[in-house]
């Protein structure tokens, strides 16, 4: 049995640990949640400052491989009581602090944000800045789809501080993009990028995906050729999550017969990977390649690189606070997520309360088991002192890590798990074996996407 066929596993990302599917929902408090949140604020905000994730969830068309949290329409009548209603929410906040918050990171995400118009867009940035400081080296993002990407919706962020943008490419190939309804020429890719890079922006991401129905290394090729034509800073080269019995309809279109498996899906990434390679692009943590002027290969190679539940960032914030429906934050001692149906979130906010339908407080072990894995995904190592090993989820952990280590996959030391250049591809299996909570309560149904 190959490496591939033997660590292809439902494996989770890890964008934080908890998994949400082990999150202790019964024990979470709302009360004790938002001490935790001042607690952590009132410590960080001065020194760290916040991060802040608005999740904007409308899309005018279903894009069939999507696992994101989304409805779709073509009425843009929901734009104006969304985001009022996100301004309600920010002000839930803004009561709960006890001084004015200092910005260091805000994302905007989706579904598609450029769904809005430039004009609701800077409403609701506007109207957020309006009760906090902006840092200075303060990252502001957002992701944009290609097809509805204008320039006055880039001209409208800069304008608020925006330097930094991501556009969902997918692929190229015109059978993987009829397939997954996505359709997006080139050129439309590339106007919005020449615009983009007039404008000022600094930092552009392209997001790729690798095992989409149809595709072959020859569209990958061709696709990643197209791509190098435009230089983007940054790379996501995601595995596709074939998930049809969560995201239901949209992956339902197509079978698994049409999708590259193990080791032919691993080749496509292998590919990819000496592509961007060939082309100075460093492979940052996992799925993530950036040149060497991008912030998040400093940080990396500084070993400062964070994640959370936006991803990879260059910023360590202890304090991220999720805003919208679906929405999670992150108060470091505690996560919580927003209700999921818009129109229940809405009148959640409405009526004064905090949205949050669903969160879990982390005990000192899953603390611990934190910072081990958040170190594995973003440094590819991890070490520990004398007090880790008497906790029993590490030493449990360090037994299931010697059967990766018989593989050459990690090499434990001492004080230490560091893993190798062939051991990275199969990062979350190295994850895995420190996820005391998955192990304690095995599911009994697939929960996650394979690791492969």
């Amino acid at each position: 049995m190959s490496l591939i066929q033997k660590y292809n596993v439902a494996a989770p990302r890890y964008t934080s640990y908890p998994t949400v599917p082990y999150w202790n929902n019964a024990g979470f408090e709302m009360d004790n949640w938002q001490q935790l949140l001042k607690q952590s604020f009132r410590a960080s905000n001065d020194t760290e400052g916040i991060s802040i994730y608005i999740h904007l969830p409308y899309c005018e068309q279903l894009c069939t491989y999507c696992g994101c949290n989304k409805y779709i329409t073509v009425n843009h009548a929901v734009e104006e009581p969304y985001i009022d209603t996100l301004l309600k929410e920010w002000r839930l906040y803004l009561a709960l602090f006890e001084k004015r918050p200092q910005i260091r990171e805000l994302h905007l995400g989706g579904g598609t944000p450029t769904f809005f118009t430039p004009a609701n867009l800077h409403q609701l940035v506007s109207g957020i800045f309006r009760e906090a400081d902006v840092l200075k080296d303060a990252s502001l993002s957002f992701e944009g789809h290609p097809n509805n990407t204008t320039a006055a919706h880039m001209q409208t962020l800069y304008d608020l501080g925006f330097r930094r943008m991501s556009l969902g490419i997918q692929d190229f190939d015109i059978r993987v993009q009829k397939i997954i309804n996505r359709i997006q020429p080139f050129e439309t890719v590339a106007h919005v990028m020449n615009e983009a890079r007039a404008i000022g922006y600094t930092s552009i991401n392209f997001d790729l995906v690798y095992g989409l129905p149809l595709q072959t290394a020859a569209s990958v090729t061709d696709t990643i050729n197209q791509v190098m034509q435009l230089q983007p800073d940054r790379i996501s080269f995601y595995s596709y999550a074939h998930v049809p019995w969560v995201k239901g309809v949209g992956q339902r279109r197509y079978s698994e017969a049409d999708l590259p498996k193990d080791e032919e899906k691993r080749a496509l990434y292998d590919l990819g990977k000496a592509m961007f390679a060939a082309n100075s692009y460093t492979e940052i943590g996992m799925d993530h390649f950036a040149l060497p002027e991008d912030p998040l290969y400093e940080t990396f190679i500084r070993g400062t690189l964070h994640r959370n539940f936006m991803g990879y960032t260059d910023h360590h914030t202890s304090v991220m606070i999720g805003l919208g429906s679906s929405s999670i934050g992150d108060s470091w001692y505690a996560y919580a997520q927003n209700e999921k149906q818009i129109a229940a979130w809405q009148q959640l906010v409405n009526r004064g309360q905090f949205p949050v339908v669903r969160g879990h407080i982390l005990s000192q072990e899953d603390l611990l088991l934190r910072r081990h894995i958040h170190a594995l995904m973003c440094s590819f190592e991890t070490t520990w002192n004398k007090a880790d090993t008497q906790c029993d989820a590490i030493v449990e952990g360090l037994q299931r890590l010697q059967e990766l280590e018989k593989d050459g996959l990690v090499i434990i030391h001492p004080k230490k798990v560091s893993v190798t250049e062939k051991g990275r591809p199969f990062i979350r299996n190295i994850c895995m074996a420190f996820d005391a909570r998955l192990w304690q309560q095995l599911p009994q149904s697939q929960l996650f996407s394979n690791a492969i």
